[in-house]
């Protein structure tokens, strides 16, 4: 399938609910670590900015998953919606993950997206600072993979 026929719904213009769904697909997707998986979801010629990496194609945004999952260790997102319009959401967002150490992280972020008319995203720019956590302080425990629908919320876990 090319990009041009590809199509990722729901598509733009979006409502508060159809960013709402294609922000759990996208959290969806990340927590399966699936780099190749998660990087169909992204244009050809995608634009990254994440810390201080840039990806600037497919190619390279699925290459940057791949090292993040490797390093970020049992990786668990939730991600909420901030604001959005037209073509654009807005997320923010916190996982929780450990280096190969064990020691435990909390990462908050916010993201700002922007999608082409197939709903593919042709812009990715995120924000992440990195909190040191003990494992009592843990507030991700499903098993790994998708979160269950009736796990809290950021705005319920009051993050």
């Amino acid at each position: 399938m090319t990009e041009k026929s590809a199509s990722r719904p729901p598509l733009p213009p979006f409502t508060r609910e159809s960013a709402i769904e294609k922000i759990r697909l996208a959290e969806d997707g990340w927590n399966s670590r699936d780099p190749e998986k998660v990087s169909l979801a992204y244009t050809e010629d995608t634009r990254w900015r994440n810390r201080a990496e840039f990806a600037s194609s497919r190619t390279e945004a699925k290459a940057f998953l791949a090292r993040k999952w490797a390093k970020e260790l049992d990786y668990r997102l939730i991600k909420e919606l901030w604001a959005f319009t037209d073509n654009r959401i807005a997320v923010r967002y916190a996982y929780e993950w450990h280096d190969e150490a064990g020691n435990w992280f909390r990462s908050y972020g916010n993201e700002n997206w922007e999608f082409n008319e197939q709903g593919l995203m042709a812009r990715r720019f995120a924000c992440i600072n990195d909190l040191p956590i003990s494992p009592s302080e843990r507030l991700f425990h499903w098993p790994l993979g998708r979160r269950p629908d009736d796990h809290p919320g950021l705005s319920e876990l009051g993050l």
